[in-house]
């Protein structure tokens, strides 16, 4: 019997360290696929263009050194210094409910709180959306001081400007920004926004999968508006100049932060309904205003978004977005490591800007496209 119940211990010491070992991994490798996975040539024109940059990524979700070069996802920095790529939104996600889609979920279940738990990140993660929201944006910050240099956290216009000085005589630079995917780690509680705008948090989407106590989701169950607390925290991201993101937000949502706040706004990783027609893509009617606002479009690189699973089907729909609001208005939204399957990790934009060629984009408004316009935005809008 001992015998027997010292093979059972070995057995089940062997399957929780597997389980915490491989498990998570796993996880991320099959959530985050790419559709071409081999990175293609770059030539001199790609490598000259000052300022590449995409508006939204969750890496910091998965349990990665982004500093070092893995063989799965899409972006960490040696990756980002191959694809010349000198700026990258890292977004946080903090709770998403089982069984996700574009079209209706509720707020009953966790899955960010079972993976936290199999990634051992800190037990306030396993319980609380702020803490291990908070632990995302902290990780940032802790591999940027690790970096010797190669990645800085941007917070500030005087931030981006002297990054930009630096990256003209040094193109290995990298940085990175972070935003919120949906309101929810604030818990209800306004005074929180000022925690995560001392992290760095410089924007935030209203809400992500599900309706929250702010604002309604596009894939939520009553697909509501603003709350009156959402109210009072639209007034208060614009007293901290932290930037409005509409991405999932319900139709409502949208129609009451227009009626409510008069500045720009972005979509940091969508689709257009004049392409792409689905519960999870803009429509003509907002793309307009958020133009009329001098804001700013992601266009994504995932099938939903774009109803393709190549560089020409974001281009196409870049294409609709400038000829409808200008060429200065959009930009890349990749949504890479959000447990998609993209087009392509970080290295193969160069297949982007041929892609944009072909759409009849000269090199310099390609130029603006692939990072100009995000560049330019956040120098109008971060603050000082």
């Amino acid at each position: 019997m001992k015998k027997f119940l010292k093979i059972l211990l070995f057995i089940l010491i062997f399957a929780i360290a597997g389980f915490f070992l491989f498990v998570p991994r796993y996880l991320d490798q099959t959530s985050n696929k790419v559709t071409r996975s081999a990175a293609p040539i770059k030539n001199d024109w790609y490598d000259s263009i000052p300022f590449i940059a995409d508006l939204h990524c969750d890496e910091l979700l998965w349990d990665r050194n982004l500093l070092k070069k893995i063989n799965y996802g899409h972006v960490d920095v040696p990756r980002m210094q191959h694809a010349n790529m000198a700026f990258q939104v890292f977004t946080i996600v903090s709770k998403v409910p089982a069984g996700i889609n574009i079209e209706q979920n509720d707020e009953k279940s966790d899955q960010i709180a079972l993976l936290s738990f199999a990634q051992l990140r800190p037990v306030s993660n396993w319980f609380s959306i702020k803490e291990r929201a908070l632990n995302q944006c902290r990780t940032l910050h802790e591999f940027a001081n690790a970096s010797d240099g190669r990645l800085r956290v941007i917070t500030s216009k005087t931030d981006l400007q002297k990054f930009i000085f630096d990256r003209a005589k040094n193109k290995s630079l990298t940085s990175g920004m972070l935003g919120l995917e949906g309101a929810q780690p604030l818990e209800g509680d306004l005074a929180n926004l000022d925690e995560f705008y001392k992290v760095g948090v410089r924007y935030i989407g209203l809400a992500h999968f599900y309706d929250n106590e702010w604002a309604g989701s596009a894939h939520g169950m009553q697909k509501g508006g603003l709350t009156e607390i959402g109210k009072k925290l639209i007034k208060k991201m614009d007293s901290l100049h932290i930037l409005i993101d509409l991405a999932h937000s319900s139709q409502q949502t949208i129609n009451d932060v227009f009626a409510l706040h008069d500045g720009p706004v972005l979509v940091s990783h969508t689709g257009i309904k004049g392409v792409c027609n689905n519960q999870r893509n803009l429509t003509d009617e907002h793309l307009m205003e958020i133009g009329k606002r001098n804001g700013l479009v992601g266009i994504g690189l995932w099938e939903t978004a774009v109803c393709g699973k190549d560089a020409a089907a974001t281009a196409k729909s870049i294409r609709y977005v400038a000829d409808k609001i200008g060429v200065d208005k959009v930009a890349l939204g990749s949504d890479w490591d959000g447990a998609i399957e993209a087009h392509f990790d970080v290295t193969g934009l160069p297949l982007l800007a041929g892609a944009l060629e072909k759409e009849n984009f000269t090199k310099s408004e390609i130029e603006k496209i692939l990072g100009g316009n995000v560049r330019n935005f956040f120098l109008r809008n971060l603050p000082e």
